[in-house]
């Protein structure tokens, strides 16, 4: 059974990463985010496995920026939260020197959600 965020986790989350006053620029995109994961299509999974739907989380995270500022840092987060709650820590020590390329081209839109996934195990 996976276990999904949802808003509320998120905005616990954003009020641990973002420095200063968190303020949140549309609560509809951060409830798309924290329900994409859960999407079914014609009764099927439309994001089968644990990556999927991490990388699903991620991308509406880092792409839809629901706050003003610290969307990198809440997709990043919030995506390790989510995969630590079902079994897939993130390693440390991070790398960050491939973390951070990789935040930035989820958010610019450079990764598609299948490749997102495929990067994600790399990191736990």
């Amino acid at each position: 059974m996976i276990d999904y965020l949802t808003v509320h986790d998120l905005m616990v989350v954003a009020r641990r990463v973002v420095t200063g006053e968190l303020a949140v620029r549309d609560t509809g995109i951060l409830a798309s985010a924290a329900a994409r994961p859960q999407t079914c299509v014609f009764g099927e999974d439309a994001y089968p496995g644990v990556w999927e739907k991490a990388a699903a989380l991620m991308e509406s995270l880092g792409r839809g920026h629901p706050l003003i500022d610290g969307n990198k840092r809440l997709a990043w987060t919030a995506t390790w939260f989510f995969l630590g709650l079902n079994d897939h820590p993130l390693r440390a020590p991070l790398d960050e020197d491939a973390a951070e390329p990789f935040v930035h081209d989820v958010v610019q839109g450079r990764l598609d959600l299948p490749r997102i996934a495929a990067r994600l195990p790399d990191f736990a």
